[in-house]
């Protein structure tokens, strides 16, 4: 009964002044029952239709009731999280004024002193007077201590809400608060709130700490930044995004975003007025360490004739010179070296470095010029990283290799040419890589290959000529290029070789990739780099396997062939067909093709004769395109192999013949092979390699036709 009742009321809130009055009326009642309200709505309906509508009303109703019930609840979050923002801010300006008033009044004590040690010099007699008036009255010295130890004071109290930080005190203990307050952290990347965090800004650091989740006021420590290696860039606004501010802080950099615009230009301002304070302290710190210690006075002596020898040792001393280091500049460099490698100008930055190596070249090595190269050397190891990083590999590879010559320059001008030469490489080698990576695989491999040789020869054609520019004064520095080289072209053949190799294309495809490979490779010669050997030497082996291949594929064809002779002339039936047998030998060069034959359209040699002549010499055409050195004895070998299983079917159907007419055919299918096939193939072996072949001209002047026994049926395989 009692949900019932609340249900109700709050369905009888939610309606208006109209139907709903006088339910709200009776709900408000004090006598109100909700049993006896149900029951009585029960028996004035009419039946289940009534009961439906009065249930899709109350449905409807306390839906209403329950979006009314959140907006409410909203509103008040809201206001809740506006009061605690406003809260926080108000804790964060009582903590200003009180570092305000207590810089205010460290400032009037020291004035007051100051005066009154003016008047006691002015007036000894009065200054006596005040010491017996007030003996305890506090000197100078101790009121600067006292000074001091309230902004110890201000600082620990502020840095006891702070979760880790206890060590940072005792280290210094001239560290004073300058400035604090609450800021929002962003993503970098993404522009995602991450956490709220509360800066303390140190003369000499920035320190960040995080909320801690259900102690308010607390803070867990996250981060310390010294001054010197911090800067500070205004955001411009991007609403939603404003009010923010980035600090970089090599290698990262952090988004801040401030409650309003004032605060925002409060912390920008304050940050850069700290900055230089610190740097005014460091150059102050400089210039006394710099001043000329007097030299300890030598002891007498009573030598005469080292009168002489002193005022010699005294010269160069009295000549010494100091080291200027307080030039505005020069007190600037590591300051001016962070913005430079954060703003990514990595010229400027080089540029600031010659200057000062140049400024120090001649100078004396002091104290203070070694702890000026310590600050100055760790610029230099970031600036050297973040060149490293520009040339990784992980890096965009688009732009081609000029895209990388700011970073390689400017490592070349910080003396690390061999680090250059290396990364330059890499990220070239890279390049390359995801390029071949990036071609689609045709279905025709002609066409793959032309745009593999395409891609890959430009690439090095490319990579050479801004090695070349990047690198002239480093003539020690080619050698890793033709390393890189070699390395690259074996890349390039492992891809050449799966596509035209390992799919097992055809002699006659795999010759003309060969032919693309090695035209494109020529190309280098236009900046004095000649690859071809090393193609030859990778390309070797899977050209050896392809000769011996199809040097046994056309073996076999031959013995199929010779299996099934029956020594028969072959008839072409149309003169057309014999035109292009005609064409054929022709383009084989065999120019006396028309002696052998015969009336209509008959050729007077066996048909397994011809196939084998045709079959012959496309095996050489396509054998000499592939054709280096080191392919001769393969080439011919294959060739002599190829020959003898023709030569010794033709002996052996010699011997094994007795029909008359038939020898008398197959003396003349020998005939064409010894007189015009073998000579016609020496001919071509000389022209394509350069060289007579030995083996072939022995096989040609072993020829067995006139001492063939008709007798004899052993063969000599």
């Amino acid at each position: 009964g009692g949900v019932g009742r609340g249900v109700l009321m709050a369905m009888a809130l939610s309606l208006g002044e109209g139907g709903g009055s006088r339910l709200r009326r009776q709900l408000e009642s004090g006598g109100f029952a909700a049993a006896e309200y149900v029951k009585q709505l029960s028996q004035q309906s009419d039946g289940d239709r009534d009961l439906q509508e009065h249930r899709q009303r109350i449905q409807a109703l306390s839906e209403e009731t329950a979006q009314s019930l959140k907006r409410n609840v909203y509103q008040n979050y809201r206001q809740f999280i506006e009061t605690a923002r406003e809260i926080s801010y108000l804790e964060s300006e009582m903590y200003q004024l009180s570092h305000i008033l207590t810089e205010q009044k460290g400032i009037m004590e020291a004035v007051t002193q100051a005066l009154l040690l003016q008047a006691d010099r002015d007036d000894p007699a009065l200054g006596a007077r005040r010491a017996a008036a007030d003996p305890f009255l506090p000197l100078s010295a101790k009121e600067a201590a006292a000074s001091e130890e309230g902004r110890q004071r201000t600082l620990t109290t502020l840095l006891e809400k702070v979760e880790g930080c206890r060590d940072l005190l005792p280290e210094s203990p001239g560290k004073y608060l300058v400035y604090n307050g609450d800021l929002v952290e962003y993503d970098a990347d993404h522009m995602v709130q991450i956490q709220r965090v509360h800066a303390f800004l140190m003369n000499d650091c920035l320190l960040v700490a995080t909320a801690l989740p259900n102690r308010r006021g607390a803070y867990r420590y996250d981060a310390l930044y010294p001054l010197d290696g911090l800067a500070v860039v205004n955001v411009k606004d991007n609403p939603p995004m404003k009010d923010m501010f980035k600090l970089l802080m090599f290698p990262e950099s952090r988004i801040f975003q401030a409650e309003n615009a004032k605060i925002k230009k409060e912390w920008l301002e304050v940050l850069e007025e700290t900055k230089r304070n610190r740097a005014l302290s460091e150059k102050r710190r400089l210039e006394q360490e710099a001043l000329p210690r007097p030299a300890p006075t030598p002891p007498e002596s009573t030598n005469p004739f080292e009168e002489d020898e002193d005022e010699e040792e005294e010269e160069p001393s009295a000549e010494e010179e100091v080291v200027d280091l307080s030039l505005e500049w020069i007190q600037e460099l590591p300051e001016d070296l962070d913005v430079c490698i954060a703003q990514r100008d990595f010229e400027g930055a080089v540029d600031l470095l010659d200057k000062l190596n140049e400024y120090l070249g001649d100078k004396p090595v002091s104290q203070p010029v070694k702890e000026l190269r310590a600050k100055v050397d760790e610029r230099v190891r970031q600036l050297t990283d973040v060149l490293v990083f520009e040339l990784s590999p992980d890096r965009s590879l688009r732009g081609g290799p000029r895209a990388t010559r700011r970073a390689v320059s400017q490592l070349i001008r910080l003396g690390q040419s061999t680090k250059a030469c290396e990364l330059f490489l890499k990220n070239r080698a890279a390049a390359v890589q995801t390029a071949i990576r990036q071609l689609r695989i045709e279905g025709a491999t002609l066409l793959y290959i032309h745009k593999l040789c395409h891609v890959f020869f430009t690439s090095l054609l490319e990579t050479a000529r801004e090695f070349e520019t990047d690198f002239a004064g480093n003539n020690g520095c080619y050698s890793a290029f033709v390393v890189w080289a070699r390395s690259s072209m074996k890349m390039f053949v492992d891809a050449f070789s799966k596509q035209v190799f390992d799919s097992k294309e055809s002699l006659s495809t795999a010759a003309e990739c060969v032919k693309v490979a090695k035209e494109h490779c020529k190309q280098l010669s236009e900046i004095g780099l000649d690859l071809t050997f090393i193609i030859h030497a990778l390309l070797v082996k899977d050209i050896k396997g392809a000769l011996q291949s199809y040097k046994d594929i056309i073996i076999e064809a031959t013995k199929h062939r010779n299996s099934e002779e029956m020594w028969r002339r072959m008839n072409l039936m149309t003169p057309e067909a014999l035109g292009k047998l005609r064409e054929e030998m022709k383009s084989c060069g065999v120019g006396n093709f028309d002696q052998y034959t015969g009336d209509d359209c008959w050729v007077n040699l066996s048909y397994t004769v011809v196939a084998f002549t045709k079959q012959t010499m496309a095996f050489l055409e396509e054998a000499l395109k592939l054709y280096f050195p080191e392919l001769h004895m393969v080439l011919l070998e294959s060739l002599v192999e190829i020959i003898l299983v023709a030569v010794q079917h033709v002996d052996y159907s010699l011997r094994c013949e007795q029909d008359p007419e038939k020898k008398a055919f197959i003396r003349q299918n020998a005939s064409f092979l010894y007189e015009t096939v073998l000579p016609v193939v020496e001919k071509r072996f000389e022209e394509g390699v350069g060289k007579p072949a030995k083996q072939l001209q022995d096989l040609r002047n072993a020829s067995r036709l006139m001492r063939v026994n008709p007798e004899s049926t052993t063969s000599v395989v």
